[in-house]
């Protein structure tokens, strides 16, 4: 990973519609050498997807709801099927399994306070929980899917890394 390919997946990240040319153009190099760049990074598990970001506001889905959730069940029989019953939930856009106080937190996005009632009644219908504790976000003061590329590891750190 060099200066080069750092630029183009910041290009990328902002927006994946660029062509070819005007990434190369905008990092400097001609269309041949940017777009096997490009499948590198692809190949390498750089880039692992390119998706469309939709406005939560025209699918009606802009309630943000931090989900805490505990329990007494630490097992990976009970993690495998937790997993298994969060991830049906399309609301349910984020989970982590937690260090600390908390066990899990997931993030929900739904349209208002009665729909994410709907889902949390469903939620502990179909799995037995100690605790679950909800923050609604009032604001959402930053919110990006670009990642920092200022710890990529330089080339030679990955090609030592690869051998």
């Amino acid at each position: 990973m060099d200066k080069i390919d750092q630029k183009i997946l910041g290009l990328l990240q902002e927006d994946a519609t660029l062509s070819t040319s005007e990434i190369a153009e905008r990092v400097g190099l001609s269309t041949t050498p940017c777009w096997r760049r490009i499948q590198i990074l692809e190949q390498e598990g750089y880039i692992t997807k390119r998706v469309a970001l939709v406005n939560r506001e025209h699918i009606n889905v802009s309630l943000d709801v931090f989900v805490a959730v505990k329990t007494n069940q630490h097992n990976f029989d009970w993690l495998d099927e937790f997993a298994k019953i969060v991830s049906s939930f399309p609301e349910v856009v984020e989970l982590y399994r937690m260090s600390g106080d908390i066990d899990y937190l997931m993030r929900v996005v739904v349209p208002d306070m009665a729909a994410y009632d709907t889902f949390y009644k469903e939620l502990i219908r179909s799995v037995k929980l100690t605790d679950v504790s909800s923050s609604f976000a009032m604001e959402r003061i930053k919110y990006t899917t670009a990642l920092p590329l200022d710890y990529a590891l330089p080339e030679e750190k990955n090609r030592r890394k690869r051998t």
